[in-house]
């Protein structure tokens, strides 16, 4: 695995390629190095503005073309996000790399991870959260999937129902105390009696009686709280239970 010194290294190096390309006309570090260290295992994310009129495409194949010859980094996968691209690369000891591009009017903020180290950025608007009714909606959905799949014996598309609603009920319990909840980051932080009632929701065997058992772990998790829901949680609360009955 990488040392924290190699990806300073690469840090280093890649911010030097944006210092003497005239195509570069702002810099920031986004992710979770932004405001802090990091620690042992956090990724490389830097993210960049691209001279008006200049094609993000060009700069990314350039740049990719450098850092594989360099650093025998290998491009995964692209995510385009509005005008701009991210490119997430694997560099040697799995050191996780992830560039994104954008032209120079675009370039700016989305999220609070964000720290600009040259040339200016706009102020774009803040991204909104998922709503609580929206994501206990989700969950009532895969509840009544899985129990579907176990009932067809498709215990694999069951097993993903179930964590996609245990997934779900702990995003809804992260945004209601202000944690981050997307991919799970604020999972860790939540309550420990609040992880330990979800435990049990987590799917250990494909056994028919053992999906069963984690459906009905995630359901009750789930229905623990709904201050924020209460009518449509009123409503549903019979029908899920009688899922799992």
């Amino acid at each position: 695995m990488f040392e924290p010194e190699y990806r300073e290294l690469v840090n280093e190096r890649v911010l030097a390629m944006a210092d003497t390309d005239p195509r570069i006309v702002a810099g920031a570090v986004v992710g979770g190095l932004a405001h802090g260290p990091g620690d042992r295992w956090s990724d490389l994310d830097l993210t960049f503005g691209v001279a008006d009129g200049v094609p993000v495409a060009e700069v990314l194949d350039d740049w990719t073309r450098r850092l594989e010859e360099e650093f025998d980094a290998v491009a995964v996968f692209d995510l385009p996000r509005g005008t701009s691209v991210y490119r997430v690369f694997i560099f040697p000891g799995c050191l996780q790399v992830d560039l994104s591009f954008t032209p120079q009017p675009d370039f700016g903020a989305r999220g609070p991870r964000f720290r600009l180290l040259f040339g200016e950025a706009i102020e774009h608007p803040p991204v909104s959260l998922p709503s609580p009714q929206e994501l206990f909606g989700l969950a009532v959905h895969h509840a009544v999937r899985a129990r579907f799949c176990i009932e067809r014996g498709r215990v694999w598309e069951a097993e993903y129902w179930i964590s996609a609603l245990r997934d779900h009920a702990l995003e809804r319990a992260c945004l209601a105390r202000g944690l981050e909840h997307a991919y799970g980051r604020g999972f860790d932080e939540l309550p420990a009696d609040l992880k330990a009632r979800f435990e049990p929701a987590l799917v250990r065997s494909l056994e028919a009686d053992q999906l069963l058992h984690a459906l009905h772990a995630a359901v009750s998790g789930l229905l623990a709280e709904t201050d924020d829901v209460a009518d449509l949680a009123a409503r549903v609360e019979p029908r899920l239970r009688s899922l799992t009955a």
